[in-house]
Order: structure tokens, then sequence, then C-alpha cells
């Protein structure tokens, strides 16, 4: 069992709108050795009924932890799984929750990942979306699709005690520890700072970035970007934007 892989993880819950969900993810939380509660913008909290149906999870409640933003919930994150049952109409890379669990683990021994959950009806929003390096789906049947919060939380909170060791087998190997990988804020930067550059480029459209910018997330995402390697990709946007201030503003010619 690698504990420590486990302090690794937070659960992130997005505009919670029952409180009582809060409390039973509080618990399925304990349940599973997790602690690491972030809430984005939830409706109520904190509330009695988060309390009891925490049923002896009140530490857990008590540590969680309200941001206003998502951005704000997985700052510092090197991996970030978003839930989501319904399609999306540009495909996301997805994986499989024992999959998911492994990453996780893998990554929450030597830093953060999160894993995050949308709001009760709607789920999460394209741009909340934008966020994640992957997605994942609890198979279920397709006749009846819906799962409680909670009950997800539980689900995903078992896979990753299993892939911590829970059953007595050893995690998965970790990255080089030399080369760490970038964190959602950090790619969050290379993204504006991309943004900037194909416009003064022209090959984006100010005025209509949204898909081609999410496509790019998504290859991003897929590649899993390491610290040394976003500052060669930053390094080259900055060599870009130079040569175009040199194009607009060309040095006086020589006497």
């Amino acid at each position: 069992m690698n504990p420590q892989a486990l302090r690794g993880i937070r659960i992130v819950l997005v505009g919670t709108t029952h409180p009582g969900n809060i409390g039973a993810t509080a618990r399925a939380m304990k349940n599973m050795g997790l602690t690491r509660l972030f809430l984005v913008r939830p409706k109520v909290f904190p509330h009695a009924e988060a309390s009891a149906r925490a049923s002896g999870a009140d530490d857990v409640l008590a540590a969680a932890t309200v941001c206003h933003t998502l951005d704000e919930a997985i700052h510092n994150c090197t991996l970030v799984v978003g839930t989501s049952a319904r399609p999306r109409s540009i495909a996301w890379p997805n994986l499989g929750i024992r999959e998911t669990a492994r990453h996780c683990i893998d990554q929450g021994s030597h830093g953060d990942a999160a894993l995050v959950f949308g709001r009760e009806k709607a789920g999460l929003s394209n741009e909340e979306l934008d966020r994640c390096h992957f997605l994942t789906r609890i198979p279920c049947n397709p006749e009846f699709s819906s799962l409680n919060l909670a009950a997800s939380v539980q689900l995903l909170s078992y896979e990753l005690r299993m892939a911590a060791g829970g059953d007595g087998g050893a995690p998965p190997e970790c990255t080089d520890p030399d080369d760490p990988l970038a964190t959602s804020a950090e790619l969050e930067h290379f993204y504006a700072h991309l943004q900037s550059t194909l416009i003064g480029l022209g090959f984006l459209d100010p005025h209509n970035p949204r898909h081609l910018m999410r496509r790019l997330r998504r290859l991003y995402h897929r590649v899993r970007l390491t610290h040394r390697e976003l500052n060669i990709l930053r390094g080259m946007l900055t060599a870009c934007g130079r040569h175009l201030d040199a194009g607009r503003h060309p040095p006086p010619p020589s006497p």
C-alpha cells in the first residue's frame, strides 16, 4: 500500500447543488483513504446535511478547500482527469477508470493529481473540460447510465486504492523525478502564450479561436508535456514573437 500516493490525489467537485452529496463524497473518500476535497462554487456549504451525510468523515469536510474557480482547485496539478457521461462535439482523450486510477497514483506519488466531478444535472462545461488532460467514464447500463455523484466518487476512489496497492500489489513506476510533468497553471500560461502568438502570425482568428485552441489543448494534453519540454515550446513562441516585432518595427536604415 502506498499512502503517499493517495495523499497526492485531489477530489474536485464543481458547482455541487446538494450539500448531502458533499457529505456523502467525504464519507466515500475517507472509506478509501483519500483526504483532499476541493469544492468549486458549491451552492451551499457548510451545511448540517453535509455533516450528517459525512457520517464520521467530518475531518475531511473540515479540511475541504472552497475555491472560486476550477483553475484555483487544480493549481499545480500535473494530471487532471474529468468525469463525463455526455458525448462531446470534439472527441477528448479517454481513459478507463482503472487506467485513470493508475495514472493518478503514478502522479500522486511525487506531485498532485485531480479527479474532477461536475454538477449533478449538467456535469462539466466544455470550458471546464478544456482544463482536463483526459476524460474518464464509468461503464454503466446504457439504458440507465445516471450515477449519483457520491457513488461515482466511491467507485473511482476504490480504483485509486487498488492502484495504490490496496490489494497487496505494487503501485506503478513514477515518471522522471528530474523532469516533472508541467502543472495545470503552467499549461494555462502556455496556452495563453500560444494563442497570442498564433493570432500575431495570422494563423488564428481572434474572433473565433475556440475550436482551434480546443483541438490544440487536446493534442498537448495527450502528449503530457514535462517542465523542460514546456520551456522549450515557450522559448520557441518567444522567438516567434521577437521576429514578429522585428517585422512590425524594422530598424532604421543605416546612414
